[in-house]
């Protein structure tokens, strides 16, 4: 059974698509990290781009204009994200002539709609915490990255609102927090996906508000409501909701300061290893190849 109700996942983002771009500083910050590590790609410029819960497509507009003849796609499991994206459209830029658009696709991290070999860079920034099954998903990057292929990743980590964790397990015993990765853990997916020369960092920042709610309304506001698949279906009571709150309140620094509210990232750059490498598969190591690869023999007639 999945963790994740990936359907209320895709609702939430869609509910909150009018008030994300005002609501996620957070999210920005940590993207403008991922955008300044492309320097790694040296002076490599891809011919298709990524870009995997692309949100408001900030980021894709970015790489668009970094590389102007590159096809630049920006991929939301949410339609209302892209459709609040900027218009599709092509305009004219000097010396270039025509600059490619940007590519909006309606789609499942975890069932990607592309062919195998045909991404340069996979960018993918604070999505993949809405995935239960990394090593699946981490497989399905491999298999549409070109081999040498650039993987850049931002995900929240097991430390990520952990004071709003404890709050609600004084007030009710069912689940109000997801369930993050470890940075071990993520390490280990890559791994096991079979990409070479991972580099991880991992960094707590700090975004505290004033009370419970609103930090609830911030979270609502950027889509990260409670998703999982075993959550009360009904409203939180206002006593549960009470409790959470008296027992968020006891975690202050000092009377009177806002309440904490930590957030864990990961980031991660991989590279997509070539044709052959092994993979880690139910305890054995395969190794794929493109079928074209395979030299075929005819009988003679």
């Amino acid at each position: 059974m999945s963790v994740f109700d990936p359907r209320h996942v895709r609702q939430a983002f869609g509910r909150a698509a009018a008030s994300y771009a005002d609501a996620s500083a957070l999210q920005r910050e940590v993207e403008d990290w991922l955008l300044e590590s492309l320097m790694y790609l040296d002076d490599r410029v891809p011919a298709t781009v990524v870009d995997l819960g692309s949100g408001p497509g900030r980021a894709a507009q970015a790489m668009r204009a970094r590389w102007p003849r590159a096809r630049v796609l920006a991929l939301d499991l949410a339609l209302p994200m892209l459709q609040a994206q900027a218009p599709r459209g092509r305009g004219l830029r000097a010396g270039l002539g025509l600059r490619r658009a940007v590519d909006r696709v309606c789609a499942d991290a975890r069932a990607l709609p592309l062919a195998d070999d045909s991404v340069d860079l996979l960018f993918s920034n604070l999505c993949l915490q809405w995935v239960d099954d990394l090593p699946a998903v981490f497989a399905g990057f491999r298999r549409v990255l070109r081999p040498g292929g650039m993987l850049l990743l931002s995900t929240f980590g097991e430390g990520t609102l952990g004071e709003l964790r404890a709050a609600f397990a004084e007030a009710d015993e069912r689940p109000h927090v997801s369930p993050f990765v470890g940075i071990a853990g993520l390490g280990d997916a890559l791994m096991q996906a079979g990409f070479r020369d991972p580099v991880l960092d991992r960094e707590a920042l700090r975004q505290d508000q004033p009370d419970l709610p609103a930090l609830m309304r911030a979270l609502r506001a950027m889509g990260a409501t409670n998703a999982l698949a075993e959550r009360r279906r009904s409203l939180t009571g206002r006593g549960r909701f009470a409790r959470a709150a008296r027992a968020y309140d006891a975690l202050r620094p000092a009377p009177g300061a806002p309440l904490p509210v930590t957030w864990e990232v990961l980031t991660a750059l991989a590279w997509a290893p070539e044709h052959g490498a092994p993979i880690r598969e139910g305890g054995a190591e395969v190794a794929r190849f493109p079928a074209h690869g395979i030299p075929v023999r005819r009988r003679a007639s």
